[in-house]
């Protein structure tokens, strides 16, 4: 159980976002529409991930910025709940999922007889992020001493591990189970139950707590 893993000691890393404006911005719907056909794939990414790496954010409304801004920009509450039921996961890359949306949007846009749009000071303006990393200066050898840090982990820690890593790993998946790998078979249980953790409906606060408990879990059983 105290053997390290053969990929080495897994290092933690902190981040935070920087938010780069793009000077695309949207008044009503159809603008909107027309802008998300050209704007930078790093812009869907931001508008359906970076808000959890936003201070005071914790349990929005809505978890993308598209439905945050259908909701209080447009007043368009309809519009709101079907562009918040939307889960990034549930794509293949950006791409998809930046099409979808615009299905939704020209799906609803067929339904109502006047295009909804936002006060001035309401507009939606596009943007992108630039992820910068910290390090922490902490890591963990074994098993043992990454379940131990992990209640530990500041937000942005689980971000960069937990959902950002995704766009990093070979397989597309968090760093945890990418650094549990090195152990071959041995850990197989302990990586279906983190795959089993969605990272999108849920505050970064609570998918540490998530995963703090299935590491606890997995290693009560081990010792047992």
């Amino acid at each position: 159980m105290n053997e390290a893993s053969p990929k080495g000691a897994f290092i933690v890393n902190d981040c935070a976002a920087a938010i780069i404006g793009t000077g695309n911005r949207a008044r009503d719907l159809l603008e909107l529409r027309y802008q998300l056909l050209g704007v930078h794939p790093g812009c869907i990414y931001y508008h359906f991930w970076g808000t959890l790496l936003q201070p005071g954010f914790e349990n929005p409304e809505y978890l993308n910025d598209f439905a945050e801004w259908a909701n209080s920009g447009l007043r368009d509450v309809k519009l709101a709940e079907e562009l918040g039921v939307l889960d990034p996961l549930d794509f293949p890359d950006l791409d998809a999922l930046r099409r979808e949306i615009v299905e939704v949007i020209d799906e609803h846009l067929d339904e109502i007889k006047i295009v909804p749009s936002a006060p001035p000071d309401r507009q939606f303006h596009f943007n992108r992020s630039q992820i910068i990393i910290f390090d922490t200066k902490r890591s963990a050898a074994t098993l043992p001493e990454l379940a131990e840090l992990i209640p530990r982990l500041s937000p942005g820690s689980v971000f960069y591990h937990f959902i950002d890593a995704r766009r990093r790993t070979e397989n597309g998946e968090d760093d945890f189970r990418a650094w549990l790998r090195g152990y071959g078979a041995a850990h197989a249980p302990l990586i279906e139950s983190i795959a089993r953790i969605h990272p999108y409906f849920a505050s970064l606060c609570a998918l540490r707590e998530r995963l703090a408990a299935v590491f606890g879990e997995y290693l009560s059983g081990v010792k047992q």
